[in-house]
């Protein structure tokens, strides 16, 4: 449970500390798509158990089209518009503005993401997407999904302080998702002059990423604690908790998500869209995936409406 300010000062040596600050820069992805990746580039490759994070924008005809997956999960969070989804199994919905699919690719799956032709005139779809690792004994579920629309994510405001509840819970507020690895995933909004004390599991991997103003996280004394739009902080460990301020003179909010994750700890193989744990895997992945076996049977004849209303197969 998020501490009150009286007691902040007793627990001032565990909090977590920025030790490392990361600008996304813009990058083409997909077919006309930009996004801003900042873990999954070259200088950060992997955060156990984080591969990727994506801050993406796409504008119709631009998207994602058909792609496959093995071996992990995606977390696609939409902050504006809307994105079509569809796969080869069958299934095929649009995750929304404020919406959540959680994606378990498990075994393997074929999808695409591509601008809803139903987004009433919007030319920008913006979203974040998190692939998160699993352990060797869930790489190859069935694939499945958790979706919820915006209305139904648990969310709370006090003192300032709005937060939205992706997965975990926050001051007595849970989530709705279940997380085969265990992961926390809030989003604050911070009015000028509010802060927040958020405890984190000891031993969890997390970080931060800015989505809008600017704040201080861990320890305003440090070079690292400021951050802007579009800025990744990595939290050392050794803290169990992050503090964080909007002190801005500008009257802006601060929006941040905070994301914490209990690392895997085993052996990490990755080419491209397959992650497993080792390079003999990956070799029969892309042995199954060409040969549409093991999990990509119903991919051999598959083509999303999306694409291929593009031409782009």
């Amino acid at each position: 449970m998020p501490i009150s300010e009286k007691s902040s000062s007793a627990i001032n040596n565990n909090k977590r500390l920025v030790v490392k600050k990361l600008f996304a820069r813009q990058q083409h992805e997909g077919f006309g798509a930009v996004v801003r990746r900042s873990i999954g580039r070259f200088e950060f490759r992997y955060f156990d158990p984080f591969l990727v994070l994506d801050e993406f924008s796409v504008s119709a005809p631009a998207g994602f089209p058909d792609h496959p997956h093995r071996g992990f999960e995606t977390v696609t969070y939409m902050l504006e518009g809307e994105i079509l989804h569809e796969d080869c199994e069958g299934h095929k919905g649009v995750i929304r503005e404020g919406g959540l699919q959680w994606m378990t690719a498990g075994k393997g799956i074929v999808h695409s993401e591509m601008p809803s032709s139903n987004s009433n005139g919007i030319t920008h779809n913006k979203g974040l997407q998190l692939w998160i690792n699993l352990s060797s004994k869930h790489k190859l579920v069935e694939p499945s999904y958790q979706e919820i629309e915006s209305k139904d994510i648990a969310e709370t405001e006090k003192d300032g302080v709005k937060v939205r509840v992706i997965a975990g819970e926050w001051n007595g507020v849970k989530s709705k998702i279940c997380t085969r690895t265990p992961t926390m995933y809030l989003d604050f909004t911070l009015s000028p002059g509010s802060r927040i004390s958020q405890p984190i599991p000891l031993h969890w991997n997390a970080f931060v990423y800015v989505l809008q103003g600017q704040g201080h996280f861990g320890d305003s004394k440090l070079q690292h604690s400021a951050a802007a739009a579009h800025h990744l902080l990595v939290l050392g460990l050794g803290g169990d908790r992050l503090e964080a301020w909007n002190g801005s003179d500008s009257g802006l909010p601060l929006r941040f998500i905070l994301v914490a994750g209990e690392p895997i700890g085993e052996p990490m193989v990755q080419f491209g869209p397959f992650v497993m744990n080792t390079q003999e895997e990956i070799d029969e992945t892309i042995d199954d995936f060409e040969n549409f076996r093991n999990g990509f049977e119903k991919a051999r004849h598959w083509k999303s409406q999306a694409a291929s209303a593009l031409g782009l197969f």
